[in-house]
């Protein structure tokens, strides 16, 4: 929720949330912070996609799919681009294909490997998801956009 500039309101602080009261050090403290907080979005967003009968990695195929629209994508390329290395990622696409999102077709350059494109179905579900996802996101971050950029701006560096 936005606030106006200027309001109080009451921050729930790292060490209320998590019953721990000393941290090593700042790293420490900021690392699991991190930790913390992306878990938290992260069952926040898979609050918001249940309500569209996906999960959140499932999202972010399709968002990947949409971006290679009308073009196919291999499973190998997908899995290279996914949030979520960890995946199974003929799983998930059998999940998606079953709900009719997606297709899948013998890549005609390796008969080992699919070739996979999103649906209308897919395209139109995450054209309705784009209209919420916005203020879904800045209502759970909570800071301006200003902020927002900083925020990615040092966590880009985290990562080198």
């Amino acid at each position: 929720m936005r606030l106006p500039s200027g309001s109080l309101f009451l921050v729930m602080k790292l060490e209320k949330e998590i019953k721990q009261a000393k941290f090593r050090n700042v790293h420490q403290k900021a690392v699991i912070n991190l930790l913390f907080t992306a878990s938290w979005l992260e069952n926040n967003h898979n609050k918001f996609f249940k309500r569209h009968g996906i999960t959140g990695i499932q999202f972010n195929i399709l968002r990947i799919l949409r971006g290679q629209y009308p073009n196919k994508v291999s499973g190998a390329q997908l899995k290279l681009r996914m949030l979520d290395k960890n995946s199974d990622v003929s799983r998930l696409l059998d999940r998606l294909i079953a709900k009719k999102l997606i297709e899948k077709s013998i890549c005609t350059h390796d008969k080992r490997a699919s070739d996979v494109v999103i649906t209308k179905k897919g395209l139109h579900l995450l054209k309705s998801i784009d209209s919420e996802i916005d203020k879904t996101d800045s209502e759970a971050l909570a800071i301006t956009a200003s902020e927002a950029k900083q925020l990615s701006d040092l966590l880009d560096k985290c990562r080198g």
